[in-house]
C-alpha cells in the first residue's frame, strides 16, 4: 500500500540524517514562507479568514494574535497562498509550504518543540507533498484537481505526524484520514476566486487534524490511495477505455519513492505574484521590456505581441479579467503589465484601460515542440512586433527554479519588498533554528512581525 511506504519516509526522516543543504534549504523555505504569508495577510480573504477563526490561544497567526492550532494552520495556510507567490515543484505541480509550513508550525508551536523537530517534520511533509504530486499528476491536474488543496493535504498530515513523533501505525491512520479530507478543484484558481487560497488552508488544517485524530485513537483507511474507491480510482485516473489502470499508477509510484532524494532540494521560489505557468512568458517580457528601453521603443508603437508556450500556459487566455485573482491567471495581462512597467509585482498588478488595450494585441499561440519539453522546461518565446523593429526573446525555465535558484539574499531581498518595515536582523534567529524551541521561537518574531 502506498500510505505504508509514505509512512516509512516519514518515521525514517530525522534531522541528524539530513545533509546540511537540506537543512539550508528547509531554513530558506521558511524563510519565504514568513516573508509571502505576513504580507498576504494583509490582503481582503486573508483579513476575512483572520476575522472569523481569532477566538481562542495557543499558536501564531501571522502578524495577528494568538488562536487555537488548528485554526491557526488554515489561516497561515490561507496567507501563504493568498499572494501567489509560494513556492512551488513544477514535476509535482504542487505548492507544498503553505500547507506543510502552516501545518508544522502550528503543531510544533503548540507542543513547544524544539526547531531540529520543526525542521525534520517539513521535509518529511515537503516529501511527501511531492511525492504525491508526482503520482498523480499530470492526469489529477488534467480532471480539475488542484494538487496544493489535495496532494498538500497528505503532506500537512505527514508533517504534523513528524512533528510530534508519531509510530507508523498511527502515520498511516493520519495518511488514511487525509486522505479522505482532500478537496481543491481548479475552477475556483482560474474563475479569479480567493477559493484558491482556500484550498491550502483547509490541507493545512484537514493535515492538522488527521494527525492529532489518529495520536487520539481514530482510524484511517490504510488503502486510501490505491483502494478500490481510493484517491488515484477515484480522483487521477482518466475515465475512459484507454484509461491507465491502478496498477500502472502503482508502479509509478514505486519508482517514484524508490528515488530517495529530498524533493524539497527541487523546489523552486517565485519572484512575480501570479501563477507559475506565466513566468517564463514574463521572464521574457521583461528582457523585451530592456531591449525596448535601448531601442527607444515606446508602448504606443507596439502592433502585436506574439507568445508561443506549451499548452498548459497558453490556457491561460482570460483578456479580460474582473478581479486580482483572476489576473493572476491571466497571461495576456500579466503580459501587458510587464511590458508597461519592466516588472511585474503586488505594487502595479491591476486592471484598467491601458493595460487591457495592450493585452489585447497578445497573441496567444500552443506550440507543439515546446509541449514536448514540459515539465522537464516551462519554455516560452515572445515576440513583439513594433512599427520599426521585431524584438524577441525566448526563456525555458524562470528565475527561481533549482537550475537558476534564489539563493540566500535573494530570499531576504523579496522577504523585505514585501515587508518593508519589518527588520531583517530579526531573521537571523533562523540561523539557529535547532537551539530554540518553537513556541519562544515564533514569540520573538511575532514581537516583530506584529509591530509592522
Amino acid at each position: 500500500m502506498i500510505t505504508k511506504k509514505l509512512a516509512s519516509i516519514v518515521v525514517d526522516t530525522d534531522y541528524d540524517n539530513l545533509p546540511e543543504e537540506v537543512i539550508l534549504k528547509t531554513k530558506q523555505c521558511f524563510i519565504d514562507f514568513l516573508g509571502v504569508a505576513l504580507a498576504g495577510s494583509k490582503i481582503p480573504s486573508s483579513r476575512t479568514v483572520r476575522n472569523i477563526f481569532t477566538n481562542g490561544n495557543g499558536s501564531s497567526v501571522l502578524g495577528s494574535n494568538n488562536v487555537g492550532f488548528i485554526d491557526a494552520s488554515l489561516v497561515n495556510g490561507v496567507f501563504a497562498h493568498s499572494l501567489d507567490l509560494d513556492d512551488g515543484h513544477r514535476f509535482a505541480q504542487i505548492h507544498p509550504g503553505c500547507t506543510v509550513i502552516p501545518a508544522a508550525l502550528s503543531i510544533s508551536e503548540n507542543r513547544n518543540k524544539m526547531g531540529d523537530d520543526f525542521i525534520s517534520s517539513i521535509v518529511a511533509g515537503y516529501q511527501v507533498s511531492i511525492l504525491m504530486g508526482m503520482i498523480s499528476n499530470p492526469e489529477h491536474r488534467n480532471l480539475g484537481f488542484h494538487s496544493t488543496g489535495t496532494c498538500g493535504t497528505f503532506g500537512a498530515a505527514a508533517a504534523s505526524c513528524k512533528a510530534i513523533d508519531l509510530d507508523f501505525e498511527c502515520i498511516v491512520n493520519a495518511l488514511g484520514l487525509a486522505g479522505t479530507q482532500t478537496a481543491g478543484l481548479l475552477e475556483s484558481d482560474h474563475s479569479g476566486s480567493s477559493g484558491k487560497h482556500l484550498h491550502a488552508g483547509k490541507a493545512a488544517q484537514s493535515g492538522v487534524i488527521s494527525a492529532i485524530l489518529s495520536e487520539n485513537g481514530f482510524e484511517g483507511a490504510p488503502s486510501i490511495i490505491d483502494g478500490n474507491e481510493g484517491f488515484l480510482n477515484a480522483m487521477v485516473i482518466p475515465g475512459n477505455t484507454s484509461s491507465p489502470t491502478i496498477k500502472s499508477y502503482e508502479d509509478r509510484a514505486d519508482k517514484i519513492i524508490a528515488n530517495r532524494n529530498y524533493h524539497i532540494m527541487d523546489v523552486y521560489f517565485k519572484k512575480y505574484p501570479v501563477c507559475r505557468h506565466l513566468h517564463s512568458s514574463v521572464d521574457a517580457t521583461i528582457e523585451i521590456y530592456n531591449q525596448m528601453i535601448s531601442n527607444d521603443v515606446k508602448a504606443n508603437d507596439i502592433i502585436s505581441i506574439n507568445v508561443k508556450t506549451y499548452e498548459i500556459a497558453s490556457e491561460h487566455d482570460n483578456y479580460n479579467p474582473n478581479t486580482v485573482e483572476a489576473v493572476r491567471q491571466s497571461l495576456p495581462v500579466a503580459i501587458a503589465i510587464s511590458l508597461l512597467n519592466g516588472d511585474l509585482n503586488i505594487g502595479n498588478i491591476e486592471i484598467n484601460p491601458k493595460i487591457i488595450s495592450l493585452a489585447s494585441k497578445v497573441v496567444l499561440e500552443n506550440d507543439k515542440e515546446m509541449d514536448g519539453l514540459f515539465p522537464s522546461k516551462r519554455p516560452s518565446r515572445v515576440e513583439v512586433l513594433t512599427k520599426n523593429i521585431i524584438l524577441t526573446s525566448r526563456v525555458d525555465l524562470p528565475m527561481g527554479e533549482p537550475e537558476q535558484p534564489f539563493n540566500q539574499q535573494d530570499t531576504l531581498e523579496k522577504f523585505h519588498y514585501l515587508n518593508p518595515k519589518v527588520d531583517l536582523e530579526v531573521l537571523e534567529i533562523i540561523d539557529e533554528l535547532e537551539s530554540y524551541k518553537m513556541g519562544d521561537l515564533m514569540k520573538i518574531l511575532n514581537k516583530v512581525f506584529n509591530d509592522d
